[in-house]
């Protein structure tokens, strides 16, 4: 885990061995694939509030226009 090179920070993921990278980076990828549908339903929750629901009719909030800036009819 120690820096061969003289003079470099001993601290930090690039300072690391190759093999002790390797592991760690491992891991990012299991957890995500671990638990699928908790992630699904986490992103669906995300969608929903960035307005990701728009052909609900009870969200139709919008006026002509205001989907694509607010301005009404004619080139800018």
């Amino acid at each position: 885990m120690a820096n061969q090179n003289r003079g470099t920070s001993n601290r930090g993921f690039a300072s690391m061995d190759p093999e002790t990278q390797r592991k760690i980076a491992q891991k990012g990828g299991e957890a995500v694939s671990r638990d699928r549908e908790h992630m699904s339903m986490i992103g669906r929750k995300g969608g929903e509030a960035s307005g990701g629901n728009r052909n609900n009719p009870s969200n139709a909030q919008e006026t002509p226009g205001s989907r694509f800036g607010g301005t009404e009819g004619g080139n800018r």
